[in-house]
């Protein structure tokens, strides 16, 4: 994708001061499947675990009922506390599911996203009420993208259930000849262990989504190099986006490095503490000054420069010159013509010597 105003294209991620704009707009990486699917796995998971407790104190609650019904005075007197004591004791099973599913809803979104808040997503816009562009987002690449997804989800949670229900289809086949206990057991194991299945893939899917949801942030907030520099201007006082760039250019100077070392004719040392590589051709007017570097960069290049075969001369003036007086892409200065010709020439008949 271009930028309409540079004519660049956005290849460079984006700085961090982007990032930290975005994320006051709310715009971040995350997937509502991953919230919704760990709610899921935690409630069927927590059923799993309450099984036989709750079936008790239903089993206590029933017997009490039928144990008391011929004593109630219905409809004035006793409904009301009948209605009460069932209200409790429904609330007193849900209520561990209740709470499992918001703190796992809470833990979800603070381990995507972190600690947010963004007044920007709630207030109201005027674009979000246009009808053009209602129709633009319902036939956007991004509403056929969920489209699929949606199918997808449905798809592989089916098919999930389906297989569990299939290895148990011999247990629900003799369900008649059982007892109404074991009845009622057995087809709730199916249905919890289908619930759970479901819950499996779906908390899958949702971890794929979780990554997709991420690389199309960081796509949506690539920038361009123009917008980098410009952005660096901006904001040339904050040490945090300094201390990307430097990363950054210690990078991109790695990857030069590492691409232009091997293809050297030969890299002029210090020897310790500068390397210069420089490449030469017989189409070149002069040799040219592909890679150099101190300290620890001057240690890779020697390094890469020994794996890859690439003649290591020392010579600690040469070094010191070209290291202080050229630029990477850069041609030899003439005062070192002669220097540099007689280093070349020692590469190229050790190159020509016979083993």
């Amino acid at each position: 994708m271009s930028d309409k105003n540079s004519g660049q294209s956005k290849t460079e991620p984006a700085t961090p001061h982007k990032l930290q704009q975005a994320r006051k707009k709310g715009q971040v990486a995350k997937s509502k499947d991953l919230s919704a699917a760990l709610i899921l796995m935690a409630a069927v998971l927590l059923f799993i675990a309450l099984l036989e407790p709750s079936t008790m104190a239903m089993q206590y609650q029933l017997a009490q009922y039928f144990a008391n019904c011929l004593h109630y005075r219905l409809p004035e007197e006793s409904l009301p506390r009948v209605m009460l004591d069932f209200i409790i004791f429904a609330g007193n099973l849900l209520a561990p599911v209740f709470i499992v599913s918001v703190v796992m809803a809470l833990l979800a979104n603070i381990a995507q996203v972190g600690f947010l808040f963004a007044p920007e997503v709630i207030m109201p816009k005027l674009e979000r009420l246009s009808p053009i562009e209602g129709f633009k987002r319902m036939f956007s690449i991004m509403a056929l993208v969920e489209l699929v997804k949606s199918i997808l989800k449905v798809l592989v949670v089916a098919a999930a259930v389906y297989l569990v229900i299939r290895l148990h289809m011999a247990e629900l086949l003799i369900i008649f000849y059982l007892a109404p206990t074991q009845i009622f057991f057995t087809i709730l194991n199916v249905i919890l262990y289908s619930a759970l299945a479901g819950a499996g893939a779906f908390l899958a899917i949702a971890g794929f989504d979780l990554l997709f949801q991420r690389y199309e942030h960081s796509k949506n907030l690539r920038m361009t190099r123009q917008e980098v520099k410009d952005e660096f201007k901006q904001t040339e006082g904050d040490p945090w986006l300094k201390s990307w760039l430097r990363k950054r250019q210690r990078e991109i100077v790695m990857n030069s490095i590492r691409e232009e070392v091997p293809k050297a004719t030969v890299v002029v040392t210090n020897p310790t503490h500068v390397a210069v590589a420089l490449s030469y051709t017989e189409d070149m007017p002069a040799p040219r000054v592909v890679a150099k570097g101190a300290g620890y960069l001057a240690a890779k290049i020697r390094e890469i420069a020994t794996d890859n075969g690439v003649p290591i001369t020392r010579n600690p003036e040469i070094a010191w010159s070209l290291y202080r007086h050229t630029e990477i892409g850069q041609e030899i200065p003439a005062e070192l013509y002669q220097a540099i010709a007689e280093i070349i020439a020692a590469v190229y008949r050790l190159k020509a010597r016979p083993y």
